[in-house]
């Protein structure tokens, strides 16, 4: 079936009923993985694992979305998929291991990889469309980039926000521990937000006329617009460039080098783009560059 059709049944079924079927919890992932809220993977006294803990265990636990197509959401099958699944598989079988994943959402990632780990064994790697911020660089180890973004704002075609003059008076919807909630309250204290924790909820807010525009990363909102007819992208680049890495637990270096080198490994055969075509290019078409997205090797141009 392809990626179109996928996306576009989890946007009809206003993608919080496909979660609700049990995403959250025990859902196969493409390959070997399995879904995981609970302690698989713990280790008594350890703030972390090595490579060859986790090579030892048979294992590597990755923290993903499950509703942020995608980039990593739950297919009708059960199926984890996405940009960033696609990466997690690929590491899993370079280390020689299964990969379990872990749902995440935005507010989350942050907790999951510099804290709960130590506290439930939850996660060794996050791969959860994660910017680098030099605040979740305080409570992270950032591996090298895989991808650029900057953020955008959607709207309904009766109203097309195209400006951040134009959300005056409006409501403007983001989602909780993300970079637009961030960049808006400090760049842009006027505009009024709705915060949600999912991007389920925020989706569905906007289309069912909570709120006037929805802003995350422009990467993402290109492509639910492509798949929603009524919606318009009106401002596709806004902020800085930022990138997205993988974050591994603070003080993490014998998995962090190891995901440097992978990085470095795949740039040479062009993987992300390889990524790009198999989960991406179908949904963007020509409303995307690959070049404006895809970081390979670590090298951002």
């Amino acid at each position: 079936m392809k990626y179109t059709t996928i996306i576009k049944k989890i946007a009809a079924l206003s993608l919080s009923a496909v979660l609700a079927a049990g995403a959250l919890t025990a859902c196969s992932g493409s390959g070997s993985g399995t879904a995981s809220e609970g302690n698989a993977g713990e280790k008594n006294n350890a703030t972390f694992r090595t490579v060859d803990e986790i090579k030892e265990s048979g294992k590597v636990i990755i923290g993903v979305f499950s509703d942020k197509a995608p980039f990593g959401y739950v297919d009708e099958n059960g199926s984890y998929q996405g940009y960033d699944v696609y990466f997690a598989e690929r590491i899993a079988k370079d280390l020689g291991v299964q990969v379990e994943y872990v749902s995440t959402d935005p507010a989350s990632r942050v907790e999951y990889a510099a804290v709960e780990y130590a506290a439930t064994g939850k996660v060794d790697i996050i791969l959860a469309n994660f910017t680098v911020t030099e605040e979740r660089a305080e409570k992270v180890d950032f591996a090298l980039p895989y991808m650029k973004v900057k953020l955008g704002v959607v709207s309904p075609d009766s109203a097309v926000v195209r400006s951040i003059d134009d959300l005056k008076d409006k409501t403007l919807i983001v989602v909780k521990g993300t970079t637009a909630e961030t960049y808006f309250e400090k760049n842009e204290p006027d505009v009024k937000l709705q915060k949600y924790d999912e991007y389920a909820d925020a989706y569905n807010a906007l289309l069912q006329g909570r709120g006037d525009a929805f802003s995350t990363d422009n990467t993402e909102v290109l492509a639910w617009a492509i798949v929603n007819p009524g919606y318009t992208v009106g401002i596709d680049a806004l902020g800085n460039a930022d990138t997205i890495a993988p974050a591994v637990q603070k003080g993490n270096t014998s998995l962090l080098n190891w995901l440097n080198d992978e990085i470095k490994s795949l740039g040479k055969e062009n993987f992300f783009h390889a990524d790009y075509d198999a989960t991406l290019a179908s949904v963007y078409g020509a409303a995307a560059n690959p070049d404006s997205l895809v970081v390979e090797g670590g090298v951002v141009d």
